[in-house]
């Protein structure tokens, strides 16, 4: 019979909960540090986008949660500065206010995280751990799970995180010189000049979401069964010499390729280039505060889903639904069932995707063959988020937990729905079943796509 349930990694004790938990807050941490650290104080407290918070507000609202969360949820500790939570509630004060906010000053919050953060680590060491019992490690929601399955420490740890790619967004945004730097990425492999310029996913039931992964957050919940009929997948995301070509037929001109909403706001931002493009005579991208050449094999980035959707079109295709590229990712067609990854059920390593900020820009499509899903396709991992079709709506049998603002407020057609995560993207908050969203008309993100089309519709001439 063939098995179409997903499956939950190898249980794990409470002595190996507690490491990873802790070892999850830890490097979260590192990287916080390493984003704050950079810049001086005038660039922690300054607003660079009215999209973006200060970075000095991301730094205390990441302790405030640790906080509000582990300290004061799971231990069952008194405030430390109770006064403070509304200034970090971000359903409170949206970013465009914040900086008109009483806020910690840099100094200030460092310390505050830093207290939080040593009295969790004391937390942990004290906590009990349960083993997972009956379903395994993270079956379990409810209350107690908090702690029996590890979950509020991994929610944290995810939350931190995600405020971690918000903060290199703000890098990214910010004017100025420099401050952060990685190594690139390596050149593409050997065969990826001849890899297909697509791959077929056959049509058939899969099981999208999840029951069973630990720290899966609601959305992702629960695993159900959807039929998805056979289509053709972009092997690698689309590059920047193919988005390039798509400006230099006049896509942005052509009202034809575009949704009405889209063309609306096309002629309103007055859109003619992905974010950080810039025509000299050639095309160049800043980068992190450097201006560059534009790198050709490389995947686009900084496109919103309305630009997303127009090249589509121009190029004779369409977005992938949410479910077709989880279906390409995640299934199995020898053993018949839904992986953690493209790759399978093992953790991530760095010779499988390019995540956790370790490059300051996507890898050469083409990259990471040893990350390539069952049908062929690389990279649904890492590099860029992609943008899918689909508006962000909840599974069969959703249930808002642990609270209902982490999804269920955002569910609705005035969201997008973005998968696979990008290069600034830790492994702890990416996996086969993780769900991005965000407004179609931004670019800020790290974002780009692939294309596909239906078996049975004819495929593109090659542009």
């Amino acid at each position: 019979m063939t098995q179409t349930a997903d499956q939950p990694p190898a249980d794990l004790d409470g002595s190996a909960l507690r490491e990873l938990a802790a070892a999850e807050l830890m490097a979260a941490r590192d990287r916080t540090t390493l984003l704050t650290s950079s810049v001086d104080e005038a660039d922690l407290v300054k607003q660079h986008s009215p999209l973006m918070s200060p970075l000095v507000w991301d730094l205390a609202h990441i302790a405030n949660q640790e906080e509000l969360w582990l300290l004061r949820g799971v231990g069952g500790r008194d405030p430390i500065h109770p006064e403070i939570d509304p200034l970090y509630d971000a359903f409170e004060h949206p970013r465009a206010e914040r900086p008109s906010l009483p806020l910690l000053t840099p100094a200030e919050a460092r310390r505050y995280g830093s207290e939080v953060r040593g009295r969790v680590l004391d937390l942990i060491e004290r906590a009990r751990f349960p083993d997972p019992g009956p379903g395994g490690f993270g079956a379990r929601r409810d209350d107690a799970a908090l702690t029996a399955a590890g979950f509020a420490f991994g929610m944290v740890a995810q939350h931190e995180v995600q405020h971690d790619e918000t903060m290199l967004a703000t890098h990214q945004l910010r004017s100025g010189p420099a401050s952060l730097s990685a190594p690139r990425p390596g050149p593409a492999p050997a065969d990826a000049a001849a890899l297909p310029a697509e791959v077929h996913v056959p049509g058939g039931p899969f099981t999208m979401g999840t029951s069973a992964e630990p720290w899966a957050l609601d959305n992702e919940r629960p695993a159900h069964p959807v039929d998805v009929p056979g289509f053709w997948l972009d092997t690698t995301p689309v590059t920047n010499a193919a988005y390039a070509a798509f400006i230099a037929d006049g896509g942005y001109d052509d009202p034809r390729l575009w949704t009405e909403d889209g063309w609306a706001h096309r002629q309103r931002a007055e859109l003619t280039a992905p974010l950080f493009w810039s025509w000299e005579g050639a095309w160049t991208r800043l980068s992190f505060g450097l201006r560059e050449p534009l790198v050709p094999d490389e995947p686009v980035l900084h496109v919103c889903w309305y630009e997303a959707d127009a090249y589509a079109r121009w190029a004779g295709r369409r977005l992938p639904s949410e479910a077709e590229w989880e279906k390409a990712a995640r299934w199995d067609p020898a053993s018949g069932r839904s992986r953690r990854y493209p790759w399978g059920d093992q953790e991530w390593t760095p010779e499988r995707a390019n995540l956790g900020q370790r490059h300051l820009r996507p890898a050469p499509a083409g990259s990471y063959p040893d990350g390539a899903a069952p049908c062929g396709a690389r990279q649904l991992v890492g590099d860029v988020w992609e943008w899918t079709s689909s508006d962000f709506l909840p599974y069969p049998g959703f249930a808002a937990w642990p609270y209902k603002e982490y999804s269920e407020v955002f569910f609705g057609s005035a969201y997008k729905v973005l998968r696979g995560g990008a290069f600034g993207v830790s492994p702890v908050a990416c996996r086969g079943t993780f769900r991005n969203w965000d407004y179609p008309v931004r670019r800020q993100i790290f974002a780009g796509f692939r294309t596909a089309r239906s078996a049975a519709e004819p495929a593109a001439v090659a542009v």
